[in-house]
């Protein structure tokens, strides 16, 4: 039986679950879109939202006032003993939601999108898991960050998630799959030098016949020669760049080198499922991964892609895989990506911690 096809989605029996909607400020550049496509799938489990109608102003200031008041309002109306569903990081207001849940005695379920403490933002992990030691079970990433939880101090049930799932926007369609194997390398994400200065070096590369098509902010055009193998396409909002995403492969890879993923982002890798990795999914991609990465075991065992350890693989990898090979990733690849635009994988993992 194939790995993700042994996730079943059962069927809750308790209504009294709910969750607190908040402002998520417009961006280009994704990040609140796990946590909005979260919250639409909770509803489609189910869930009630007790707070303002999910919203997206683009004004910081405002955004927090408009998120207090509709989290203010959520807290008021949320029932004794229930069930409250939260998301992880939220900033200022995650004390306060715990608080008022904990004094109703509720059940608090915890998706966690990132741990800051494996992000080398925060080297305090005592101080950090006290936060998740106040939820009653956590949604992670995978079976990796599940250990590591366990490691440090987690004390309560984990379940993984797999994959994050990726909505399509109202009346958007999947894109058409690929039809052959290309040599057109797509990576989606931040292009700065704080995540992806491995980028800038990809043109040292001793063998380098493909392209890197670049989606993103952050693109450092001057730091890039002539004749390089990077293509800049340009940063579009996370509902517009998937019908703009056109390649044959997605590459998931962070860090500085081109030889391994290193630094703080390189680590987290090793413990976390990029975001990224769904949206190439959901383009028809089959998906390249450094094989240390904790992705690189669904992405293999699924044959949805293949992982490599340097970068310099990539090329004669790309040499191997003829039409056959590449038609079966593809095929992968579409059943796993209506799983993803139906938000099978947190509805999976919701539906079996509440049963």
């Amino acid at each position: 039986m194939i790995f993700l096809e042994k996730i079943k989605i059962l069927k809750m029996q308790n209504t009294n679950q709910f969750y607190i909607s908040r402002n998520y400020k417009f961006s280009k550049n994704a990040a609140s879109k796990p946590k909005m496509d979260c919250e639409n799938v909770l509803s489609q489990l189910g869930f009630e939202n007790l707070g303002f109608k999910q919203s997206n102003h683009p004004s910081s200031a405002i955004g927090a006032i408009i998120s207090f008041l509709g989290i203010t309002k959520g807290l008021i109306l949320l029932p004794f003993s229930s069930t409250l569903c939260m998301q992880y990081p939220l900033s200022k207001f995650f004390s306060y939601k715990v608080q008022v849940a904990k004094l109703k005695r509720c059940k608090i379920v915890l998706i966690v999108h990132d741990v800051k403490t494996l992000m080398g933002k925060n080297k305090n992990v005592e101080k950090e898991m006290k936060h998740f030691n106040k939820a009653d079970v956590l949604v992670l990433h995978n079976e990796v960050m599940i250990e590591w939880f366990a490691e440090n101090g987690y004390k309560g049930k984990m379940v993984p998630l797999y994959l994050f799932d990726y909505l399509l926007a109202q009346n958007q369609e999947l894109p058409e799959s690929p039809k052959e194997a290309g040599r057109e390398v797509v990576f989606a994400g931040g292009l700065g030098m704080e995540k992806s200065a491995f980028l800038y070096k990809v043109d040292e590369l001793e063998q380098k016949d493909f392209t890197l098509k670049l989606y993103g902010n952050g693109y450092q055009k001057e730091k890039v020669g002539e004749k390089s193998i990077l293509d800049y396409q340009g940063v579009f909002a996370p509902d517009e760049v998937l019908d703009k995403m056109k390649g044959n492969f997605g590459l998931v890879w962070n860090g500085n080198a081109i030889k391994e993923c290193d630094g703080a982002f390189g680590k987290y890798i090793q413990y976390n499922n990029p975001h990224k990795t769904s949206l190439y999914l959901l383009a028809g991609l089959p998906v390249i991964v450094w094989d240390k990465a904790a992705v690189a075991k669904i992405i293999e065992e699924e044959q949805v892609g293949f992982a490599i350890g340097s970068l310099d693989e990539l090329s004669e990898k790309l040499d191997n895989i003829d039409e056959e090979t590449y038609s079966k990733m593809v095929s992968n690849v579409d059943r796993i990506r209506h799983k993803i635009t139906n938000g099978h994988f947190l509805q999976a993992a919701v539906s079996n911690v509440l049963n």
